[in-house]
């Protein structure tokens, strides 16, 4: 095993990221699970989230079996969609922009030192994890709270479930991270959230879970996503094997936007799902196969003993018979 001074910068970055948010105070460990990962930290702190709640792993390291393709399997890369805010249009949109800039930069500018001096004064208690399920039905009740029962089905469960459940039926999962303290969020629940194109789109197609930054849960999921803004979203899908982000969306976006740029990342990893249910029916085949076989084999070994037990019995009973007639 490499010493510490034998990791790049790079990966020494990771291990002290790692560390940090899994809780580990041991360094050889956080080390050991970095290079069973492949140094993909991603994948290390989901896992380990995995362990702690007893859930099974979604990010295996074995390869599935090899097997003739009929089409490009190939997976496309991670996709980024990254919105910026539309820019002020016309003087009064401009003039209305330029007086507020000075409020918006001191009130971010004091809250971020706000946070920074209470976070070295008091250590972030999101980082211990206490009740998961409990941070996502809190959340759900208070969106409801805000803006109605008018909203894509939530997952009712931790980030861990929601992926091995979308890992086991073969399925999209769609991952909404809620920042309270973003502009952007209310209209983004509002307008996008609330949306009936888009209840009826993740509905039909997906998985959806959700959950509050503001709680343990929410926060460690961000930090294993690497959020940079609000409203973030993130598709996931089982893709060489194991669960993987093939796009992320941030920033504000509306609802056909949305849908839009969705569907066409789905598409693009259509195949793989494909490929894994291909994958998955031959397995069944072969394992029903191998039952039927096995139940054949045992009624035909039962067979050949019964005959063999009449057999013995008839013996039996000859030489009991030949014995009854041999003079004493």
């Amino acid at each position: 095993m490499a010493e510490d001074g034998d990791l790049s910068q790079d990966q020494t970055e990771k291990l002290l990221q790692f560390q940090d948010l899994t809780g580990i105070d041991e360094i050889n460990r956080c080390r050991e699970i970095l290079l069973r990962h492949n140094w993909n930290i991603e994948t290390a702190v989901q896992d380990t989230f995995n362990e702690r709640e007893g859930a099974p792993s979604v990010f295996t390291q074995t390869q599935p079996e090899p097997r003739q393709p009929q089409m490009n399997l190939q997976p496309t890369d991670q996709r980024v969609f990254t919105v910026t805010r539309r820019r002020p249009q016309g003087l009064m949109e401009w003039g209305y922009a330029i007086i507020l800039f000075p409020f918006r930069f001191v009130y971010s500018t004091l809250l971020d030192l706000l946070r920074y001096t209470y976070r070295l004064i008091r250590p972030d208690p999101r980082r211990n994890v206490t009740d998961p399920v409990g941070d996502v039905v809190r959340f759900i009740r208070n969106f409801e709270e805000k803006h109605g029962n008018g909203h894509p089905v939530f997952y009712q469960g931790t980030y861990s479930q929601a992926l091995n459940d979308a890992k086991q039926e073969l399925r999209f999962l769609l991952v909404y991270l809620h920042g309270d303290d973003h502009q952007d969020t209310p209209d983004f629940c509002r307008t996008v959230m609330c949306n009936e194109n888009v209840i009826n789109f993740i509905n039909t197609r997906m998985l959806f879970w959700a959950c509050n930054t503001n709680s343990p849960e929410g926060y460690r999921v961000s930090q294993a996503l690497r959020e940079n803004t609000y409203p973030f979203l993130a598709l996931i899908v089982l893709r060489d094997n194991k669960m993987t982000v093939v796009a992320k969306i941030e920033g504000p976006i509306g609802s056909e936007e949305l849908t839009a740029r969705l569907d066409r990342v789905m598409m693009e990893n259509d195949a793989s799902l494909i490929a894994a249910r291909a994958d998955r029916e031959e397995r069944n085949f072969n394992q029903s196969l191998r039952q039927e076989q096995d139940v054949a084999y045992l009624e035909s070994l039962r067979a050949d003993q019964e005959k063999e037990r009449v057999k013995k019995e008839k013996r039996e009973i000859e030489l009991a018979a030949r014995q009854q007639q041999e003079p004493k």
